[in-house]
């Protein structure tokens, strides 16, 4: 698998994480926890490190902590979980119920969801970091319309880890936000890398390219995300999911060749003229 050094640290994780936004909010007695099961021991067998919640996903953060102990797995994976709501002694509540969910003394990245009062609670992060609560701290949107604030916060605000949207068919990240954030030496993860799975209606009975091969790719799931990973900037894309077959091409998709810049303008001409 390939990894990515945060730049804050040097710590390396690998390129392929997952989300657990619906996929993870199941019930205690959901025949979906077994496939769940499936899909962390899976990321575990192939090296994948990185899990993203928030408490905005329903029970997704208690099951998480659930499943990892359950499987055994508790000590083997990156945990990152968002704080969303307002007001600082709101934030520090909603914060210590995800470590308490999530079963974790010491989280590995909390941030801010969707920029909620976020000048509070990057306050209280700091302060949590400090105290070693947290390794890391960031900031995170899901829509194109707000990665110009996205910019402007890194621009003044020192952070671990920006967290946004980004996809062949929604590029806008390439013009400013990816490259700011290389220069500014903040780690990136992607969310909606698959469009909620929208882009695969657009292949939907259509054939991968013969070159596809060349980067090893295998599905369109792995054409999808390994453009995204081939941006330098790109730290970890976190597809969510709960089938472990789909879990499998995801994973597939961080290992062996990477596009380099003229493999990528062809996977966006093919993808477009489709």
């Amino acid at each position: 698998m390939l990894k990515r050094i945060i730049p804050s640290t040097g710590e390396s994780i690998p390129v392929i994480g997952i989300g657990s936004w619906i996929q993870f909010d199941v019930s205690n007695h959901s025949p979906e926890r077994e496939d769940l099961k499936q899909v962390l021991t899976l990321m575990h067998q192939h090296k994948a490190t990185l899990i993203d919640s928030s408490p905005m996903y329903g029970r997704s953060e208690q099951v998480i902590g659930e499943l990892t102990n359950e499987t055994g797995l508790a000590e083997k994976f990156f945990y990152a979980t968002k704080v969303w709501t307002s007001g600082k002694e709101a934030g520090i509540q909603q914060m210590n119920d995800s470590m308490r969910k999530m079963k974790r003394s010491v989280m590995d990245l909390i941030q801010i969801h969707n920029l909620v009062d976020w000048q509070t609670h990057l306050k209280t992060l700091r302060q949590w970091k400090k105290e070693e609560l947290i390794r890391y701290l960031g900031i995170t949107h899901y829509t194109t319309s707000f990665h110009a604030q996205l910019e402007e916060i890194i621009k003044k605000e020192p952070l671990d880890f920006l967290q946004f949207n980004y996809s062949i068919a929604t590029r806008n990240a390439e013009k400013t936000l990816l490259p700011l954030a290389k220069d500014k030496g903040v780690a990136v993860i992607i969310n909606e890398p698959l469009e909620k799975g929208g882009l695969f209606d657009k292949v939907r009975n259509k054939s991968l390219p013969s070159w596809a091969a060349e980067y090893d790719i295998q599905s369109w799931a792995g054409f999808f995300l390994k453009y995204i990973i081939s941006h330098p900037a790109v730290t970890c894309v976190i597809p969510a999911t709960s089938s472990p077959l789909h879990m499998k091409d995801n994973l597939a998709a961080g290992k062996g060749m990477i596009p380099d810049e003229k493999g990528r303008k062809r996977m966006v001409q093919y993808f477009e003229e489709l």
